[in-house]
């Protein structure tokens, strides 16, 4: 079953799947959502399988496929994944399915069509896959600069209000970014020409390298600058909080619980191996803008009246924590990095689903206009309260652990740090814990607020008082989670407990890609330090 092309088959499926949805009617709108969902699990199935096949006890890269591309210039149609590319990728076959029977009952507005929606939405998904399964330098700027598209559309074409502005600020940022890499994906290039007598983008052949310390720190903050944006890291996140709030629920979902993850993985997969001096030297630089982003976005988010932009702050608090596991050179803290990548999407998307839910009830999306939801919708309520506890890691859910290990790993090596990380923890309760009680404790205020007499004349002429908000939508805001909505959300729901008690088969895939990474820049199995340059610690 290993020599199956399961990477090759999760990228052209969706992607076939997209094309035949943009080609089909608009009035087949039912046929489209069924195709588009059972695309979607056909690509779930694909990522199980692969992790059937996949032995982590076995090479470093498996399930891989290579096709020459640009033989002139060494590119090639190289992929394959270790375990921390697999945990992204069935991070992507859960949640895609899950947006798209989010989006079950939806209906476009205007001129959009929502056979369009769920097209981008599976392009998209062909790109994220071939972004993580790429073991190509250029292969992955490609899939890394191509899913940029369909996230505009989606953003630009389906999204809120300010919908165009939060696209263009998205793409914009992401382009300038992947520009930036770009350069020193060429440099790489070069090198290797230089140093080989042939250029190429093979990851492992480029792993070889021995790059000069100086050409390493340019090359690393080319790829540095295009992965903080990505993730994003502060000062490099300002437009996260625009598409996070503008972007329709199901595209959000995938933008924090998945895009973002590049540049976290691009650390991870491309900074540390390829320029382990220039990362070593770097570190204390990028552990600074982790704990800051953790301060600053917890903060902030605590004075957040939109429900989607507090989400999305919460989530670049998350980055800095994952930032954090990733540049303190240890097996463990890394490990729960990965772990909290994965994590992080399974919990923030229950937790962007269930304010989606909230929201579409409401109409609105700004904290003041609820209260008291908990009396008439206690099943919305608790799942709510749930994916809430899951993003602040309280234990027996899915981020503890993940939360635990990058705190427990990183604090050998970096007391100073992951001490200020800490009290990010006690701010995460405070924003989680204060949107979820005015939400759904206390009086009903907003659109929940009791209507007036509609009986009672305001003037002596017989004319009745204008409603404070229609019956009809009222009564919408008070409805519980429908059997649909049940189901959508319930494999989140079972993720987040289930990872929260046993997490140790994720654990067993993460690690030995952990650790080969970590060899690279220097750490042995055990967790020792990298070594500083000159062989001293």
């Amino acid at each position: 079953m290993s020599d199956f092309p399961f990477l090759l088959a999760m990228i052209v499926v969706p992607a076939v799947g997209a094309a035949v949805l943009a080609a089909l009617p608009a009035t087949r709108q039912a046929l489209a959502r069924g195709l588009a969902m059972a695309v979607s699990l056909l690509v779930l199935l694909l990522a199980v399988l692969a992790t059937v096949a996949f032995d982590p006890g076995g090479a470093r890269f498996q399930l891989t496929t290579s096709v020459s591309w640009i033989a002139d210039f060494g590119v090639s149609f190289a992929l394959g994944v270790d375990g921390i590319a697999l945990v992204m990728l069935l991070l992507i076959g859960v949640l895609v399915p899950v947006v798209i029977g989010a989006s079950w009952d939806e209906q476009a507005a205007g001129t959009r069509s929502m056979r369009t929606y769920w097209a981008w939405l599976l392009l998209l998904e062909s790109m994220m896959v071939g972004v993580f399964a790429a073991t190509d330098v250029f292969l992955f700027y490609v899939f890394f600069e191509v899913m940029l598209i369909p996230m505009y559309f989606l953003i630009g074409s389906f999204g809120g209000p300010n919908r165009q502005y939060a696209a263009v600020k998205f793409f914009l940022y992401s382009l300038l970014g992947g520009l930036v890499m770009l350069a020193s994906v060429i440099g790489l290039y070069v090198v290797s020409n230089s140093e080989l007598g042939q250029g190429t983008f093979a990851f492992d052949a480029l792993r070889q390298l021995d790059i000069d310390p100086g050409v390493q720190k340019l090359l690393f903050l080319g790829f540095f600058v295009a992965f903080a944006i990505k993730a994003p890291l502060v000062p490099f996140h300002t437009w996260l909080p625009d598409a996070g709030a503008e972007a329709p629920i199901g595209s959000a979902v995938l933008l924090v619980g998945v895009l973002d993850k590049v540049g976290t993985y691009g650390f991870l997969r491309y900074c540390l191996p390829l320029f382990p001096d220039a990362s070593r030297d770097l570190a204390p630089l990028v552990l600074v803008l982790a704990v800051i982003g953790v301060l600053y976005a917890a903060l902030v988010a605590m004075g957040q009246s939109d429900m989607k932009r507090l989400v999305s702050y919460t989530s670049i608090a998350h980055f800095g924590f994952i930032a954090l596991g990733i540049f303190a050179f240890s097996t463990e803290a890394a490990t729960g990095a990965v772990l909290y990548m994965v994590n992080h999407g399974i919990a923030t998307g229950l937790l962007f689903l269930v304010v989606g839910i909230v929201i579409s009830r409401g109409g609105s999306r700004q904290i003041r206009d609820y209260g008291g939801l908990a009396a008439k919708a206690p099943l919305l309520a608790g799942v709510f309260l749930l994916a809430g506890l899951a993003s602040l890691a309280l234990p027996g859910t899915n981020s503890f652990v993940s939360e635990f290990l990058v705190l427990i790993g990183s604090f050998p090596r970096e007391p100073v740090f992951t001490i200020l990380a800490t009290t990010g923890i006690v701010l995460a309760a405070l924003y989680i814990l204060l949107m979820y009680q005015r939400v759904f404790h206390g009086p009903p205020r907003g659109v929940l607020a009791p209507p007036p007499d509609d009986a009672a004349p305001t003037d002596g002429g017989g004319s009745t008082a204008v409603l404070t908000a229609p019956a009809p939508a009222r009564t919408s805001v008070l409805r519980d989670l429908s059997r649909r909505e049940l189901a959508v959300l319930a494999p989140l729901v079972a993720l987040v407990i289930g990872l929260g008690v046993y997490p140790q088969p994720l654990i067993d895939l993460i690690d030995p890609g952990v650790q080969a990474t970590m060899s690279d820049v220097g750490v042995d199995p055990g967790g020792s330090a990298p070594e500083a340059p000159g062989g001293t610690d």
